[in-house]
């Protein structure tokens, strides 16, 4: 009998240019956005390297289009 495993999904991770891409935001506004605190913040890689959780990129353009809707 096989045992079914249930894997939780890991964090899928953007890096800026797609986040940009994805948002529309210029880089300059993006970063204002994550200094006003309304942008999600990134996960440092390493010294130079930066990401972004695909998930919280989500939720943060999810926001956006429930703010127009209002």
């Amino acid at each position: 009998m096989q045992e079914t495993t249930t894997h939780q999904p890991q964090h899928i991770l953007e890096r800026l240019p797609q986040v940009l891409a994805r948002t529309g935001a210029s880089r300059t506004t993006w970063y204002e956005l994550i200094k006003a605190g309304k942008a999600p913040k990134p996960v440092k890689l390493g010294a130079r390297c930066t990401a972004w959780r695909k998930s919280d990129v989500d939720t943060f353009i999810d926001s956006l289009t429930t703010a127009e809707e209002v």
